[in-house]
């Protein structure tokens, strides 16, 4: 079975295209004139092995703000989409990812069941040109449409970029684990209500 997926939004403040393959080798290509938000969605592809394209054109001239919470509402649902009825995957993910004297958790839940716990303070209110606040705001899209928990806690760090890119390391290796096929789990949904 195909785990991939083609989701468009279109709103009068953005037009998102995504692209994903959940069995992927890590390939991306990002067009989203949000430069720091390519890097890191480039984490999520790469440590998630999950082959990524977004293409976004969006209301730049005021902020970033609608542009990357509708990236997240988009690859949320696009992540709905491609684990289908979620038969056979592992469910659970979580990684620990360092970087240098950065160091962040992620744990994920494919639980049908939206639920964002964000424990990061961000050194500093911009890395470059880009508003750290408006991480929190494209994970809380992500949850909401993907439909997972996820727990993301910076436990150390001193440099903003190094946290934040521990937090997408993080959160690309938890994809990567919990969308895992359980050789053992077969046809099953990871459940004991038999859904999810």
């Amino acid at each position: 079975m195909q785990r991939t997926a083609q989701v468009e939004r279109n709103t009068l403040e953005t037009q998102i295209s995504i692209t994903l393959d959940l069995d992927g080798r890590g390939e991306s290509d990002f067009d989203t004139g949000v430069p720091f938000l390519d890097h890191m969605l480039d984490q999520i592809a790469r440590h998630g092995l999950i082959d990524l394209k977004v293409v976004a054109k969006g209301d730049l001239h005021i902020d970033a703000h609608h542009t990357v919470e509708d990236i997240g509402i988009t690859l949320g649902q696009a992540l709905s989409k491609a684990v289908g009825d979620k038969k056979g995957i592992r469910r659970y993910g979580h990684a620990y990812v360092p970087l240098d004297e950065a160091l962040s958790r992620v744990v994920v839940d494919f639980s049908g069941r939206p639920g964002l716990i964000y424990e990061v303070a961000f050194t500093r209110a911009r890395i470059g040109e880009f508003d750290v606040d408006l991480f929190q705001e494209f994970f809380q899209a992500l949850v909401n449409h993907a439909g997972i928990t996820l727990h993301i806690d910076n436990l150390r760090g001193t440099n903003a970029h190094h946290q934040a890119e521990t937090i997408f390391k993080a959160v690309g290796r938890a994809l990567r684990f919990a969308l895992e096929p359980d050789p053992r789990m077969a046809e099953q949904i990871p459940s004991t209500k038999g859904t999810l």
